[in-house]
């Protein structure tokens, strides 16, 4: 008899091959796919060093560069290549108008220059990036808290209850959202912001988030109804149901937990949502109100030096592009190690 021989040598996976994590619950496994996920680590690292900058604003403006970020500096000095200058210099051959002092690369003297008003460019970019982090959160976290409880009492109860909820919603999301949000602020500026006894100031950042926390509820609200009409139809929801277990118990202990990773997904991309739209409204005038700063109020503070001292402008928008551009990435990456449907091989730990 002849011996056929395989023509091909197949070769068997070993037991070093990568397969899919095992053991560990589904937050455990999301943790492994996020953290090897390159991109969204570099991002996570990026957004990381970023806060931890704008939380060192006090030390560089009291320690370092010693000056005073919000308070006019219209007479003063500062040490350039060893030589006392002014801050605001002369320009022109006629001696015309003044022209604040340009980067001088010194940490202690004015590293990025100073403004119209003789304010340290840097010192303020890092107190104005505390403003704008703290509003994009914010906003974030209250948008993401409303919009879940409308969500889950329409999507849980539905009929005449989620008619209603979905309605408003449509009526919201029907407005263009940055006019919605100018419109809000430009009363809320002129009239105040009241809800029942609850009065919000003006000044400061929580007028900001109030706003722009209301005016994004029907972005999260929508995906999130979804979700939970999807999770009511579970059958281990309607066993609950079948066993007498009560609207709150199901809501809270059944449906709620199974909501909670769109909930993670949304939140990197609003907030990145949200700093525009901030970015927009300070730019405007009617966002973060002096003498506190935001990035966007030091970029229209900027807008008669864009052509004799740039950076005022460019550092504050390098900051926004790339703290939303962490977000977007962190976000993806988050989706990512959430899904399902990603089938994406983790080392076994």
């Amino acid at each position: 008899m002849t011996r056929v021989e395989p023509s091909e040598q197949v070769s068997l996976p070993t037991e070093n091959a990568a397969r899919p994590a095992a053991g560990g619950g589904p937050w455990i496994l999301a943790g492994r796919r996020l953290s090897h996920n390159r991109s969204a680590m570099a991002a996570a690292t990026l957004l990381a060093i970023i806060v931890a900058v704008t939380l060192l604003a006090p030390l560089y403006a009291h320690h370092v560069a010693h000056t005073d970020p919000f308070g006019s500096n219209l007479a003063g000095r500062t040490i350039v290549d060893g030589k006392h200058v002014d801050v605001l210099q002369q320009s022109g051959g006629l001696g015309l108008g003044v022209t604040p002092i340009g980067p001088t690369w010194d940490v202690h003297h004015y590293f990025l220059g100073a403004d119209s008003e003789g304010r340290d460019v840097a010192a303020r970019i890092l107190y104005g990036g505390q403003a704008s982090l703290l509003i994009a959160v914010g906003a974030a976290l209250g948008s993401m808290l409303i919009a879940s409880v409308l969500a889950l009492v329409a999507g849980f109860f539905g009929g005449l209850v989620d008619t209603l909820l979905s309605r408003l919603m449509d009526i919201l999301w029907a407005f263009p959202v940055f006019l919605l949000a100018i419109l809000i602020t430009t009363v809320s500026l002129t009239q105040g912001l009241r809800f029942g006894p609850i009065s919000i100031s003006t000044s400061g950042v929580v007028l900001p988030i109030v706003v722009i926390a209301l005016i994004f509820v029907p972005f999260q609200y929508r995906p999130i109804r979804g979700q939970v009409l999807t999770v009511r139809e579970r059958d281990f929801v309607k066993a609950a149901i079948v066993q007498g277990a009560s609207a709150r118990w199901l809501l809270w202990e059944e449906i709620l937990p199974n909501v909670v990773n769109t909930l993670i997904v949304f939140l990197p991309l609003v907030m990145g949502i949200n700093l525009l739209v901030e970015s927009g409204l300070s730019f405007l005038g009617i966002g973060v109100q002096p003498p506190a700063a935001s990035w966007g109020s030091i970029i229209g503070d900027s807008q008669n030096l864009l052509y004799t001292r740039p950076w005022v402008a460019m550092g504050p928008g390098i900051m926004i592009v790339l703290t939303v551009v962490g977000l977007n990435v962190l976000g993806d990456g988050v989706r990512d190690a959430f899904d399902p449907n990603v089938r994406r091989l983790v080392p076994a730990a």
